[in-house]
């Protein structure tokens, strides 16, 4: 029988390398603490620019290799953060990378961006009914940054939470199956600011631009912050993962930089909103534990 005490973790992301760089530590703690740890990925990243010159023959307009590549460097980045359970939305390949919004390749038949959603979802709900979270985390609803797939992997991962059981957030029937929480990825306007303004004056960064805090995903007033996990015990293994993904993110102490080389703070403080369940927490205070208040 299966151990239903057992903490389970479902995570949906839109790219090799978003869950390292917004999740990492977070998925690092939970691991290491004995939770399953499930991740999805719902495109192989194909459009995705690429760092090293010597790999650049693998972009969408040449080779276009460069999924498969990334399916490597996302094994690699998983055997840092302890995680073992990792799929890909409806296999390897299913759901084509749509690129940024507004280009060419949004329209592609096999984009993910213009699979209609209930197409999409029960791929997921295969998935949620398979491994039974009690917590998922994914996307707000603008994707953090307005990402054709973020806004896609959001709105199939609110459905298929939707889709994989009329008992998904009724706590009041029992079930230690059903999802009981659900949180969007998100970053204080605060601590970024702070970040930024370290990384300004360490003058460490080998990176040549500095990032304005606009460009992180998911940055809101610090009211909206519901829970943050502390991962600075996993901070490494963070920036082990980031490294993993070596075509897409150049890695330099505590600071990283991706294809247009504007270095920006690697934050081993993630930090969420709950969007769906109950908090584990009196009103006013921040949660610190992902399955806090969540039966078993």
């Amino acid at each position: 029988m299966k151990d239903l005490s057992t903490r389970r973790l479902l995570l949906v992301h839109a790219h090799p390398d978003d869950e390292s760089i917004t999740n990492g530590a977070t998925m690092a703690r939970y691991a290491a603490d004995g939770a399953r740890v499930t991740l999805v990925t719902c495109t192989l990243g194909e459009e995705g620019e690429v760092i090293p010159p010597h790999l650049a023959h693998l972009t969408s307009d040449r080779d276009d290799r460069l999924g498969a590549r990334r399916v490597g460097e996302l094994a690699a980045a998983m055997k840092e953060l302890g995680v073992t359970d990792h799929r890909f939305l409806g296999g390897q390949g299913r759901y084509r990378d749509s690129g940024m919004m507004g280009v060419e390749q949004n329209r592609r038949e096999d984009a993910f961006w213009r699979t209609p959603v209930d197409d999409a979802a029960p791929d997921l709900v295969e998935i949620i009914r398979s491994v039974r979270p009690q917590v998922m985390v994914t996307y707000d609803p603008d994707g953090g940054y307005g990402h054709p797939d973020h806004i896609q992997a959001h709105r199939v991962a609110m459905r298929a939470a939707e889709l994989a059981g009329e008992r998904a957030f009724r706590r009041d029937l029992g079930d230690p199956w059903t999802i009981a929480k659900i949180y969007w990825t998100r970053m204080p306007r605060s601590v970024a600011e702070e970040g930024f303004a370290r990384l300004r004056s360490s003058g460490a960064s080998a990176f040549p631009g500095v990032a304005e805090t606009g460009d992180l995903p998911g940055v809101v007033d610090d009211s909206q912050i519901t829970a943050e996990i502390d991962g600075t015990a996993y901070a490494h293994r963070k920036a082990a993962a980031m490294r993993a993904h070596a075509t897409q993110i150049a890695v330099d102490g505590d600071f990283f930089a991706l294809s247009n080389e504007r270095g920006q703070p690697i934050f081993a403080t993630e930090y969420y909103q709950l969007a769906e369940g109950e908090p584990g927490v009196p009103a006013g205070e921040r949660e610190h534990d992902l399955f806090a208040g969540v039966p078993g």
